[in-house]
């Protein structure tokens, strides 16, 4: 999944992002800061929103079922992961991939998983923190590497 991706599939669900909250087109259209007139024409698939203002929905909406469903678990995860391309920063405890996430490798104590829906990658460790996520897979395959052989070499 990339950016264009994640705005297209969020610009197609507005409406019902809206509906589950039970928000009106006027107080929808001010709780994400664009004009009543946009949200219609992005609801109507007459243009679909900008990047700006799906980042928006995801980080106001991101405990939305829709959202959700959409992205795959984490949805500030995948935003993140997409604006910048990786996330290279221990983040909180995860569940650890019990449902949106498989296996790909797992290494002392590592494990590489994929997003079933986002289709990008991360490395949590043993207590289920995340490491490290990105879009590519053999980046991620050489960050797992690079994090295992510095364990190595350390003991």
């Amino acid at each position: 999944m990339n950016k264009q991706n994640v705005i297209d599939t969020i610009s197609s669900k507005l409406k019902l992002i809206r509906v589950e909250r039970g928000y009106t087109q006027d107080r929808m259209a001010t709780v994400l800061g664009i004009s009543k007139k946009t949200l219609v024409q992005i609801e109507k698939g007459r243009a679909a929103a900008n990047w700006s203002t799906v980042v928006t929905v995801c980080a106001l909406f991101r405990n939305s079922d829709v959202v959700i469903h959409l992205l795959g678990g984490d949805v500030l995860e995948v935003i993140e992961t997409i604006a910048h391309d990786f996330v290279e920063e221990p983040k909180d405890r995860t569940m650890g991939g019990k449902i949106w996430w498989k296996k790909i490798e797992e290494e002392a104590g590592y494990t590489l998983q994929q997003n079933v829906i986002s289709q990008h990658f991360r490395i949590i460790d043993e207590q289920k923190n995340r490491m490290y996520s990105c879009l590519d897979k053999e980046e991620a395959e050489l960050k797992l590497k690079e994090i295992t052989s510095v364990l190595r070499n350390s003991s």
